[in-house]
């Protein structure tokens, strides 16, 4: 069974030419980002995923993690893969040097994750929930909590938890009945269960940092009075390391779909008289805090479905070119033929590619947003930078991981009947992608976010910013590159008419605006992704124009053609439903039903 290889030429491809590495690592703070730095870390996290993470991803899907008493075994391999992931210094690769981090630019680190989350998804979600917690406590932890936790956070030699859903809480946090009853000297007894807790107990590493929402005893109903707290598996002595074990515990994991390696726990606080644990922040402020993580873990698991779809894709290749089945069409007699040369399956084979390289384009100019936001000298350009990756962030998200599916789901199509057989490995793709549509906020919140707080409330001034841009780079489609041009323009046409739609309408008819949202954001992703393929496609031209003769620059220019002929070209049907769809979906009585 063929493993995963990291896709480096067409990664460094997007980090240079459309995410400006060399302006990212110019920024104050990322001095140490030299290409040579650059280039060895993703050489090495190339070697890394290929040869130590992804021969355990089936190990993971077969085996998966086991529950007994309160304690939960990861699989084969898992443990130690681990002990090499921290010891290489992985964990803290963009992280704040002051703990130990190596402070390096959100873009590198984002190429680098989607190499853990193609190569293993199950394994990269332990280091991905420990990055939000980090990202949390760096924000609003305290000085103490800081100093206790951070430095082995960022090392990897404790990792940590996001508890935020309960039984009778799933995506409405203001239902979250958890409660935390303060005992003095700035401690509290955290009582309640949590539910779908990513790697909320393994035997990865002797401590796990749970950061966790409950309410104290006077805080306001709903979401505004809800605190969030720290509350370690193992108590720490006085010399900061993991002591008394602490009130929570594993009673149970879920039994899943995919992703079988990584152990979702459901967690029970204060069965033995109350699980101690630390104020973040201010009281009823945990919601604000808790979405800090969210933030990070919604960018990240839009990386999961790229990794998802990449890896799918490589895996389909491999097969259509080993398998030989039929004629090629137009050759009357001739020989059997892999299944490569016929029609349908290059027209799935390009529909994976095409969307993977918008997708990744995509992330990873977000990513240097991101960075932008965070370390750029001037202020207005932070701003922009982080108005920016705000809008694109559940497009990265929503888009990515409703693609990955479709686009698994073709893997196995790839395969034929052999793709519905386990032992291909072609399945499991399809199945751990299933997750990400879901988890850190389903496609419909992702998709409501975007057009109300990302777009509604500011009136669309973000959004109308990009549009411009949008149609700053369709005017270099010009001449061999028109016809990518015109559907590039025609699409821009209608996202800017379904964006007007929204900000006229959102507030007066709140109902029919929020059944177009999971179109628009399908139609935002989409043309947003043709932005950044038209892009590549010029430089593509120019690279060619100039004597290179890397067939490189041909596949580009080909998946870039294929994108705009059998994607941009749903951008009008997708406006079309979000101005209209909503007649339908909101007349229908719930007894018709």
């Amino acid at each position: 069974m063929s493993e995963y290889q990291a896709p480096l030429k067409e990664m460094r491809f997007v980090m240079q030419e459309l995410a400006d590495l060399e302006q990212v690592v110019s920024l104050p703070g990322f001095e140490e980002a030299s290409p040579d730095v650059v280039d060895a870390i993703l050489e090495e996290a190339a070697r890394f995923s290929g040869e130590v993470l992804s021969p355990l991803n089936r190990v993971g899907d077969r085996e998966g993690a086991k529950w007994k008493d309160t304690v939960v075994t990861t699989p084969p391999g898992f443990k130690e893969a681990y002990r090499q992931f921290v010891d290489n210094g992985w964990n803290g690769l963009g992280c704040d040097p002051e703990f130990g981090g190596q402070g390096l630019p959100r873009l590198l680190s984002t190429a680098v994750s989607e190499m853990w989350k193609a190569s293993n998804h199950a394994f990269s979600l332990c280091p991905m929930l420990t990055q939000g917690a980090i990202e949390a406590l760096m924000i609003a932890g305290t000085e103490e909590q800081k100093a206790a936790y951070l430095p082995n956070l960022v090392s990897g030699e404790w990792t940590g938890t996001m508890n935020l859903t309960e039984p009778s809480a799933g995506s409405d946090l203001a239902a979250v009945r958890s409660r935390a009853e303060p005992v003095g000297d700035g401690t509290y007894r955290i009582f309640g269960q949590k539910i779908f807790i990513t790697y909320g107990e393994h035997d990865m590493t002797d401590n796990i940092v749970h950061l966790v929402l409950a309410r104290t005893p006077n805080a306001p109903e709903g979401v505004k009075g809800i605190s969030l707290f720290v509350v370690p598996k193992f108590l720490l002595k006085a010399d900061g390391t993991p002591g008394e074990r602490n009130d929570v515990y594993c009673v149970s994991i879920e039994h899943k779909l995919g992703i079988h390696g990584s152990p979702t726990a459901v967690l029970a606080f204060g069965d033995h008289g109350g699980a101690v644990g630390t104020l973040v922040g201010e009281e009823n402020r945990g919601l604000e805090y808790m979405f800090i993580m969210m933030n990070a873990a919604r960018f990240n698991v839009g990386l999961e479905g790229l990794g998802d779809a990449e890896r799918a894709y490589q895996r389909a290749v491999v097969y259509a070119k080993e398998r030989i089945q039929g004629t090629e069409v137009g050759v009357r007699g001739g020989p059997k033929v892999p299944i490569i040369k016929h029609p349908d399956v290059r027209c799935m084979l390009l529909s994976m590619r095409a969307r993977i390289e918008a997708m990744r384009a995509l992330a990873y100019v977000t990513a240097a947003a991101q960075d932008k936001a965070h370390a750029h000298q001037d202020a207005a350009a932070r701003e922009k930078a982080r108005a920016f990756a705000d809008l694109l962030i559940p497009v990265v998200k929503g888009w990515s991981t409703e693609s990955a599916i479709d686009i698994a789901s073709l893997g196995v199509q790839v395969h034929g009947g052999m793709g519905y057989i386990e032992e291909t490995g072609a399945a499991q793709h399809l199945r751990d992608a299933r997750i990400t549509a879901i988890y850190e906020g389903t496609t419909a919140i992702q998709a409501n976010d975007l057009i109300g707080r990302k777009i509604a409330r500011e009136k669309g001034l973000t959004v109308m910013a990009v549009i411009a841009d949008m149609r700053s780079a369709a005017v270099q489609l010009d001449g061999d590159l028109a016809a990518i041009g015109a559907r590039q323009n025609a699409a821009v046409d209608a996202l800017e008419k379904a964006v007007s739609w929204i900000v006229i309408n959102f507030s007066t008819d709140p109902k029919a605006a929020h059944a177009g949202a999971v179109p628009f954001l399908h139609l935002f992703g989409i043309v947003a992704g043709g932005w950044q393929m038209g892009r590549a496609a010029v430089i593509a031209r120019s690279k060619i124009a100039a004597g290179d003769t890397d067939p490189f620059w041909a596949a580009k220019l080909a998946t870039t053609r294929f994108y705009a002929d059998h994607f941009l070209t749903q951008a009008g049907g997708l406006a079309e439903s979000v101005i209209a769809g909503g007649a339908g979906a909101l007349e229908l009585a719930d007894d018709s039903f």
